[in-house]
Order: C-alpha cells, then structure tokens, then sequence
C-alpha cells in the first residue's frame, strides 16, 4: 500500500533546515501518508479479524483487544515494508530519484532502522500480549519479509524477471492478512476457519492491483531508469493486467462472501466496483494524458477500501443469508 513519487516543485530543503517532526512530517507525506494508508490499513485489519469471526460462525462483533492488536501489526508491517524499499533502492533512487526525501537527507536510512526495529517491537509485545501463540504467525512473516529485503539473494536474476519479481513479492499480502486472522482464531484452534484461503488469495490478488495501478503511468510521466509496467508491458497491457488482477479479485473474494452467506450483497458492491474501475482503466489507455496514470493508482485505493469493507464490515448488517 504504497504511494508513486512526486518531483517537488521547489529546490529541496536539507535537513540541516528542518526540525525533528518538521522532517518526519515531510518524510510520511512524501513516502508513507499517515492518513490515507492509515484508513486502508484498518479496513484490512478490520476485515481480517471480522471475516474470521464470521467463518467461524461466531456472532457479534470482533474483540477490541484484536482489533488494536491486528491494526497496530498490521500498519507496522507496512511500515517497514516502505523502510525495507528505501534500503533496497537507495542507490537506484539516489541516481534517478534524488528528489525523494531519503536521498536529499530529510531522514537518514540509519533513523529509519530504528523505526523498524521500534515497529518490529510493537508487534512482538502486541502478540505476547494478546495470544503468545501468534509469535509463530509473527516469526514466519518477519523472515519472509528479510527474505524479501534481500530480493531472495537472488537479486540480480529476479530483477530480470519482472513478473516473477511482483509475483514473489506479493506473497507478503497474505501472509499479514493470515496474522491478522490469527488474532481471532488462533486462541481458539489451532487451524485458520473453513474458506479462509479464498480470502487470502483474493488478498494475494488485490495486492497485485495496488502493486500494478502504482507503477503504471501516462507517456509523459515515465521518468529514466525507472521501472513501470506501463514502460516495461506497453500501455494498453498493463492495464489489461491491472484489470485481470481487479477480476481475480473479485472472483476469489465472492467465493469468500459464499462462505460468509452473503454472496449477493456483497457481489454486488463489487461487481459495480469493478466495472467502475475498469472503466477507469479504458479510459485511461485510451486517452493517456500526462497525470492521467495516478488516477489508475487512486482508484486501487478506493477498490481496496470497498473489497475489505465488504467482506468484512457490510456482512453485520444482514441476517442470514443473502
């Protein structure tokens, strides 16, 4: 859940300039927005623990206690996924993106690992706190997120192979999304509910829509030596992908919502999402005007919102199945 750069319209401040808060502030504007990753965050938080309280068939609402520690994990992850980029990229973006907040010295890589490790913190008490059991959950994501860091230790092959690359990647989704389960069920089995593997694929697939919508952009807003699927695919087929990945989505998630027993109201919204967002997606190939591309990103946001808010929060104000 992240954001594409935007080149500042004005000469950067150095550090030196800038007070401790004013360069965090910058930085999460820039980099991670607090806000608007915030809202996204608890919608998935919120839908993981929700949906397997639901597939368990327990009623009522989710527990405080797991909200808070599912939201808190989950934003950390997310965190330092960001943080984990910036050391991953930092020489490629210091030659083709030096205006990013990391490579003008807003904020140092070294600050940045103590907010991953002060992240990192957080989830361990947080797990401990709640079901010490969740420690196997937490360790098995901690080190396919190392892994990823690490591009796997082979960089320089995978780098080569975009899809493969995003494929690999994306495998990070699911992952959080089964922590974020495990804050419900896992104090009560010691197996996740019956359906909630459509639910984690249909997260696998949604990542790929947030991952694509990011990187596709308009001719005369590629920059050099970055890489975008709209440069790499062509236009027109990265926006078939993009749109393939909304589908997926959405077939994965209504095999969710058949589990829940609300596959008809919850279709519905997302059918009539997806057609929207598709239609933002043929306009967009067909008529690719510079700025146009961040509305593909924009409308990822929204999909994202509405397929966790579906799943997850609509389903309580139905009785029995519809």
């Amino acid at each position: 859940m992240t954001t594409s750069p935007v080149p500042p319209t004005h000469p950067p401040r150095g550090a030196e300039s800038l007070t401790f808060s004013r360069r965090w502030w910058t930085y999460q504007r820039e980099r991670f927005p607090i806000v608007a990753h915030g809202a996204l965050i608890l919608a998935f938080s919120f839908c993981a623990v929700s949906l397997s309280r639901m597939l368990r068939q327990e009623p009522g609402w989710p527990g405080a206690a797991q909200l808070l520690v599912a939201f808190a994990t989950c934003f950390a992850f997310f965190l330092q996924l960001r943080i984990a980029d910036e050391f991953k990229d930092y020489h490629d973006d210091l030659q083709h993106r030096p205006y990013r907040p990391v490579q003008r010295g807003v904020v140092t890589l070294k600050e940045l690992a103590v907010l991953f490790v002060l992240g990192a913190l957080v989830q361990l008490l947080g797990a401990l706190w709640l079901n010490p059991k969740l420690l196997g959950l937490l360790v098995v994501t901690w080190l396919y997120l190392a892994a990823m860091s690490k591009e796997f230790f082979i960089a320089g092959w995978l780098r080569d192979q975009p899809v493969l690359y995003m494929l690999s990647h994306m495998v990070i989704m699911p992952l959080v999304d089964l922590y974020a389960t495990g804050t419900d069920w896992l104090s009560l089995q010691h197996y996740p509910p019956h359906g909630l593997i459509w639910f984690l694929l249909a997260s696998y697939c949604n990542g790929l829509v947030i991952e694509i919508g990011r990187k596709i952009r308009s001719p005369g807003d590629e920059e050099p030596g970055v890489s975008t699927y709209s440069r790499l695919w062509g236009r027109r087929v990265a926006v078939g992908a993009w749109c393939a990945a909304l589908l997926a989505t959405t077939a994965f998630a209504l095999i969710t919502a058949h589990h829940l027993g609300h596959v008809r109201v919850v279709g519905t919204i997302l059918v009539l999402c997806l057609a929207g967002a598709a239609g933002v997606g043929v306009w967009f190939a067909r008529h690719p005007a510079p700025g146009r591309g961040k509305r593909i990103e924009q409308c990822a946001g929204v999909w994202t919102l509405v397929l966790y808010l579906s799943l997850g929060l609509v389903p309580h104000f139905f009785k029995g199945p519809i």
